[in-house]
């Protein structure tokens, strides 16, 4: 089963917009992101409803991200890419006939629903602030190792 990887793909378009003072086109954003443009604006789309991110057109035109920081948490965003998935993994039947599936399945959707509850607490506490923080803290320890 193929992993849903636009969470992490739409923070990282999101970091990039952060670090630019002008307004990112879906073509730069794009190339950065190795994917088409309009891949780009589905998602970007999908956050300007949220009012997360807004488009400005005409020359000079582009994507810029419309919220503080510090206030926009990965909850905050995966709920603007619709609440994606979160497990890869499921139960072979979701209405078994045979009673030993039945406990299966009781054990599994306990851990499941122990899982993402604990996943979707820990994205209510990181902000993009914080990765734009770790970023810089990145970029600054690979500067000083080059050096």
């Amino acid at each position: 089963m193929k992993r849903d990887s636009r969470l992490s793909g739409v923070l990282h378009v999101l970091l990039h917009m952060a670090e630019s003072d002008e307004p990112q086109t879906s073509e730069a954003l794009a190339r950065m992101m190795q994917t088409n443009p309009v891949v780009i604006r589905r998602i970007l789309g999908g956050l300007r409803e949220q009012k997360l991110v807004h488009s400005e057109k005409g020359h000079g035109g582009g994507w810029r991200i419309s919220c503080d920081l510090n206030k926009i948490t990965l909850h905050d965003i995966y709920l603007a890419l619709g609440s994606p998935t979160m497990l890869a993994m499921g139960n072979r039947t979701e209405s078994p006939g045979c009673l030993v599936e039945e406990a299966v399945n009781a054990a599994m959707n306990q851990a499941f629903h122990d899982a993402e509850t604990l996943l979707l607490s820990r994205f209510r506490e990181v902000t993009l602030a914080q990765l734009s923080k770790d970023f810089h803290r990145r970029m600054q320890k690979r500067k000083s190792t080059c050096s």
